[in-house]
């Protein structure tokens, strides 16, 4: 009985931070490209603020999961909402405190903050039904170990921000991640997840892929338009 009770003490907990880190690859993905123009300094604390309010909004969202996913329109308007972020992301943001490309400013830490909560709680929506099932029904479990996996996360999110700025490539690459898995939770949403099952199942490909084709041509649009008139704001 005692083996049992100290299995669920350190079992259960490290069950709910491998699952997490499993699906929180993206979620570094995006960290990192919100977070990547900012000074270290700064990028840093966003990193750790960020990451901590979006676990804690993933918590809260778990204890509700049941009820969230049944939301009929919710998934189709965070799908919009990731694939705004996802444009964003892309295109970058002109901020009068730049300084060679990096803001230095604390608007830059709270638009980053505010993009990472918005965006990691969207991708989190069917992320939470795993983590809801390995926790088992214990929330103090449940917030151990994605507790457990903020350092790992944010660790990661520092080294993908490196990558991202010695290839700027990648940027595109990633913000059509973002995009394709847009498309992929739109396809989900209740209202219309029967329909697409039943009689349009190459729409899980089709939104998707149509998601990021989208974000890329879009993102070069706004580009372009910068460059043509650099005080304009496109947003």
């Amino acid at each position: 009985m005692q083996l049992d009770g100290s299995f669920n003490t350190f079992g259960i907990p490290l069950k709910v931070f491998y699952v997490d880190l499993l699906l929180s690859g993206d979620n570094a993905l995006l960290i990192a490209m919100a977070c990547r123009s900012l000074a270290p300094d700064v990028m840093r604390k966003t990193m750790l603020l960020g990451t901590c309010a979006a676990v804690a909004l993933r918590f809260i969202l778990a204890l509700m999961v049941g009820m969230l996913l049944l939301i009929p329109c919710l998934k189709l308007i965070g799908a919009m909402a990731l694939l705004i972020i996802a444009i964003k992301l892309i295109v970058g943001d002109d901020h009068p405190d730049d300084v060679d490309g990096v803001k230095t400013s604390t608007g830059g830490l709270w638009t980053a903050m505010k993009i990472i909560i918005v965006a990691d709680v969207v991708m989190s929506l069917d992320n939470i039904v795993a983590l809801a099932a390995v926790a088992q029904g214990n929330w103090g479990y449940l917030a151990l170990g994605l507790a457990l996996s903020i350092p790992v996360v944010i660790y990661g999110s520092l080294f993908v921000s490196r990558i991202l700025k010695q290839y700027p490539i990648l940027i595109t690459g990633g913000g059509a991640l973002l995009a394709w898995i847009a498309g992929d939770l739109a396809v989900s949403d209740p209202m219309i997840s029967n329909w697409v099952d039943t009689k349009a199942f190459a729409w899980h490909v089709a939104v998707p892929f149509s998601a990021a084709i989208f974000t890329l041509l879009h993102s070069r649009i706004i580009a372009e338009q910068r460059r043509a008139a650099p005080t304009t704001d496109t947003w």
